[in-house]
């Protein structure tokens, strides 16, 4: 059965016949129905999530597969939880059918090539978690990767615009946002590929937020690594703390530059030492360590 990712959309056959704004606002009508149908997976997806907290929890990784636009959308999510939340680089790991080349034009055969996701699945153990992205969910390498980690023991997980995805059976826990058919016949950097991204900003951030990662809805283990960055931090001491900036400079300073000490230091009042104590107690959560030191759970915005 064709994927429904490949079938022509009744409601732009006639795209090439009509001006600019008319062609933007088909393409938008089409987007705005991608949301919904990530809604309607979040029970698959609140499985996947919580597999993974236990995953990572138990000492194991988060991997990621994909080709072509899945395995770019993959890499980007996976780039971008190191600046945003300090994670390990190891802790999600995006693998790309064809490597680095493959990021920036399209290498040939390297999709079909179930050899080639099983090799790269060669790390996975049983500890780890792998979600395959596959838009029409029967990529040839994602495949391979899925069978490689099921051998492992590793947990899979099969993200797709499929609802009769092939490769379901590889997986224990399917999300099929059903975009339907897209603007442009087949061309899943479209729909299927916003989809993806929203699926993987989901999984990935709260993932983050579960494992400690964030404190109320503030990026507490932010790395600043330019000066918007660093901006960022001190403005997120102030509203978190109600400090004045002078305040969180310093409480930043003493805290070499690591924003979770300076947070708590500044809530409760207890060293640098004590607050990093706090922390490797509590494994990390800010709310934790704020009850260890008597503090209460303020998550409200400062005036």
């Amino acid at each position: 059965m064709t994927s429904p990712t490949e079938q022509r959309n009744p409601r732009t056959l006639a795209i090439d016949a009509v001006g600019t704004s008319e062609i933007l606002q088909l393409v938008n009508n089409e987007d705005a129905r991608v949301a919904g149908a990530v809604g309607l997976v979040i029970p698959e997806l609140t499985k996947a999530v919580d597999a993974a907290v236990e995953a990572v929890r138990g000492g194991g990784r988060v991997h990621y597969f994909g080709a072509g636009t899945s395995g770019r959308l993959a890499v980007l999510d996976a780039a971008e939880l190191l600046p945003t939340f300090h994670t390990p680089e190891d802790l999600v790991v995006a693998h790309h059918a064809g490597g680095m080349d493959a990021l920036f034009r399209a290498v040939e055969n390297v999709e079909d090539s179930e050899d080639g996701g099983a090799a790269d699945a060669a790390t996975v153990t049983g500890q780890d978690i792998v979600i395959g992205l596959a838009a029409s969910g029967s990529t040839p390498y994602v495949a391979g990767a899925l069978k490689a980690a099921r051998t492992a023991g590793a947990t899979t997980v099969l993200v797709t615009s499929n609802p009769n995805a092939p490769l379901a059976p590889l997986a224990d826990i399917v999300i099929a946002a059903d975009t339907g058919p897209e603007v442009i016949a087949g061309s899943t950097r479209l729909k299927a590929g916003t989809a993806q991204k929203l699926i993987l900003n989901s999984f990935s951030t709260t993932l983050m937020i579960k494992l400690g990662r964030t404190w109320s809805n503030l990026m507490v283990d932010l790395v600043a690594t330019n000066k918007k960055l660093r901006g960022r931090m001190l403005r997120i001491l102030a509203e978190a703390t109600g400090a004045d900036e002078q305040a969180c400079e310093a409480a930043l300073a003493a805290a070499e530059g690591e924003l979770k000490p300076a947070l708590v230091h500044l809530l409760t009042g207890a060293t640098i030492p004590a607050a990093r104590a706090a922390l490797e107690d509590a494994h990390g959560r800010v709310a934790d360590a704020l009850a260890t030191l008597g503090a209460p759970p303020q998550r409200t915005a400062s005036a």
